[in-house]
């Protein structure tokens, strides 16, 4: 009996420790396994920043709370005007910040949906898109459409608002019952570039800073927005989709009639500040939109998803990235390299940094924040 026992003991000890071999074997196995896909994380995460090293450095978050877009240099470099619904508003305001992130406040009405703002030179005064006219309304309600597979861009009633740069003495510059908005203000500070819902029809216009002489420069059928001077006011640079067929004028018409815009594919244009000259820089079937200029005046940036073409569905994903190429359409250049949504993209006015808007923070999946970086040509 002891010698059994104590050989069945001893097998089952060795059971044991052989079990506690695999086990740690296993373990380790796993710990290596982890250890790689870690690296590899990290080899994936350093090779995407090196490429976007390549222009970008020092990629900076500068917004935490609520979905934020659309941030703006000052003409001196030290500030962003921006748009955001942090504090826990229901839709857009507007704010400033430091160009660290530092001192965010308010410089909007609290009623109403807000978009759009921009410096004048001197930064002594602001200018952005509100609703605040609209009598009993805080923030609009959504648009009307159905069509549950498509993401909806609404057409809210703004008008366009000048203000001291601290939101007080508050003018109303435009008074259209559709949207006007997307406000850019000439270098010299003596006019405005904006898109507009009026005539039956979505068009880039221009007026004095004081909104007086409006006048249309595109007569296109179909969108033309997102206008953006060039550092000489020269030039004016913008996205356009124009319907060819009668199935794309329907679905335009029910656009217009119904104060929202559909996922189009958007080129970028260029035309002289009078509206002449008008060239087409992109085709390629995707969304481009959001362009603005390098300081240098030679040079365009924007963002697309042209790099994002889902195979499966038979048309471009959400993934946009940002590019740069010069003013007649050559030279084409991705920045950066990233998986989820980057956008609205604005140089420094000495052109060594870049601001953008980008869904890239793991903690806020879908939200999107501010982020700026140094530019290195």
């Amino acid at each position: 009996m002891g010698p059994h026992n104590e050989s069945r003991e001893g097998r089952k000890g060795t059971g044991m420790g052989f079990a506690l071999v695999v086990a740690l074997v296993l373990a380790g196995i796993a710990a290596v396994l982890l250890v790689s896909g870690y690296v590899l994380y990290q080899t994936v995460v350093q090779a995407r920043q090196l490429q976007e090293d390549g222009h970008l450095r020092n990629v900076t978050q500068l917004t935490f709370e609520g979905d934020n877009g659309e941030a703006y240099f000052s003409s001196d470099g030290s500030r962003l005007i921006f748009q955001s619904d942090r504090g826990g508003y229901g839709c857009d305001k507007i704010w400033v910040m430091n160009i660290d992130g530092s001192k965010k406040h308010m410089v909007c009405p609290e009623k109403g949906a807000h978009t759009c703002s921009y410096f004048f030179p001197g930064d002594e005064k602001i200018i952005f898109a509100s609703t605040a006219h609209v009598e009993g309304e805080d923030c609009p309600p959504e648009p009307g459409y159905t069509g549950s597979s498509h993401y909806v861009w609404p057409l809210y009633p703004y008008d366009i608002f000048v203000a001291e740069a601290d939101g007080s003495g508050l003018t109303r510059i435009t008074d259209n019952p559709g949207y006007d908005a997307e406000p850019v203000v000439s270098s010299d500070g003596t006019r405005v570039v904006f898109g507009s819902q009026r005539d039956g029809d979505f068009d880039i216009y221009v007026m004095n800073a004081d909104g007086s002489g409006q006048r249309r420069l595109t007569g296109e059928v179909g969108y033309d927005g997102g206008p953006w001077f060039s550092p000489d006011g020269k030039k004016i640079v913008w996205r356009a989709w124009h319907p060819q067929t009668e199935e794309e004028r329907a679905l335009w018409r029910e656009c217009m009639e119904n104060d929202y815009i559909l996922p189009f594919p958007l080129d970028i244009w260029v035309m002289n500040a009078d509206g002449s000259g008008k060239r087409r820089l992109t085709d390629n079937g995707a969304t481009n939109w959001a362009p603005s200029w390098h300081p240098d005046g030679k040079r365009i940036v924007f963002a697309s998803n042209m790099d994002d073409w889902r195979e499966d569905l038979g048309k471009y994903g959400h993934n946009f990235e940002l590019y740069i190429m010069k003013d007649d359409g050559t030279g084409l250049v991705r920045i950066t390299h990233n998986d989820v949504f980057d956008s609205f993209p604005m140089f420094s006015p000495d052109g060594r940094k870049l601001v953008f808007a980008s869904n890239r923070n793991p903690a806020k999946p879908r939200a999107t924040d501010i982020y700026i970086a140094d530019w290195v040509d």
